[in-house]
């Protein structure tokens, strides 16, 4: 039975998971569009590296919002160097990033070798804790998300690949910072490749497997006690191969040679 403190702790949640998606669902059309699927990963995981160092080192810092500026400047740097690689190494640009992320996965594990608290901090910004996500935590990702789409209106991404790479860096590491790496990755692709194939209502289509996938994601959580983000992660990828063979379905039917 869902109470009214199980709808306190779903509706935050819920609302981060809005947040991420309104700014992943365009940039991953992006992402497929420019062939690199594999960007997001490497730029959260740079992103959650800067926010590992921003956590270890917090008692050093003059202001108490360098657990924000410090991860997106590791992630804004990622990201400038990611597009400087796609100049020079362009046919290898999936292989490097690749690479890159592997290279931050391991700098992450070192760094936090002799920490205490390591292995559960990894989890924390792999996993994510977005069912712990209180109100006072969405306000500045709202903001820039805002932002964000703002820009891209006046300054569409696709025309612009440094507007897209520092926009990406920044959406993303503000998602890690909220849900974690791997729900950051599942809320870019998934939306994007189960709605491929169309040409009308996608973006709206998109949207509905997001939030479908998030809000089952989270009562699935709730009501059986599961890992928030391994579940939505679970239901996310569930509802996009569902919707996806529908839409091939579909599309088939409507190509069809008529007798």
């Amino acid at each position: 039975m869902i109470n009214s403190d199980l709808i306190n702790i779903l509706l935050p949640a819920l609302v981060a998971g809005l947040i991420v998606l309104g700014t992943h669902i365009p940039l991953g059309k992006q992402v497929l569009k420019r062939n690199i699927i594999f960007i997001d990963l490497a730029i959260a995981q740079i992103a959650a590296l800067g926010a590992i160092m921003a956590e270890l080192h917090h008692n050093e810092w003059t202001s108490e919002h360098w657990h924000w500026l410090l991860p997106i400047a590791f992630a804004l740097g990622g990201a400038l160097l990611i597009s400087q690689l796609e100049k020079l190494v362009r046919h290898e640009l999936e292989a490097f990033i690749g690479l890159l992320y592997v290279l931050a996965a391991v700098c992450g594990v070192l760094v936090l070798a002799d920490s205490p608290h390591g292995d559960e901090l990894l989890q924390s910004m792999l996993a994510g804790q977005i069912l712990w996500t209180d109100w006072h935590d969405l306000l500045v990702p709202a903001i820039v998300s805002l932002a964000l789409i703002s820009l891209w209106i006046w300054f569409p991404p696709q025309r612009n690949a440094t507007i897209f790479y520092l926009s990406f860096a920044v959406a993303i590491t503000l998602s890690v910072q909220l849900v974690g790496v791997y729900l950051v990755f599942t809320s870019l692709i998934v939306p994007a490749v189960a709605t491929s194939a169309l040409t009308k209502y996608r973006t709206a289509t998109a949207v509905i497997i997001g939030v479908l996938g998030y809000f089952l994601g989270l009562l699935i959580s709730l009501l059986l006690d599961l890992p928030s983000g391994a579940a939505i992660v679970a239901t996310l990828i569930s509802v996009g191969l569902c919707c996806k063979v529908v839409i091939a379905l579909y599309c088939d039917t409507a190509t069809a040679p008529k007798n």
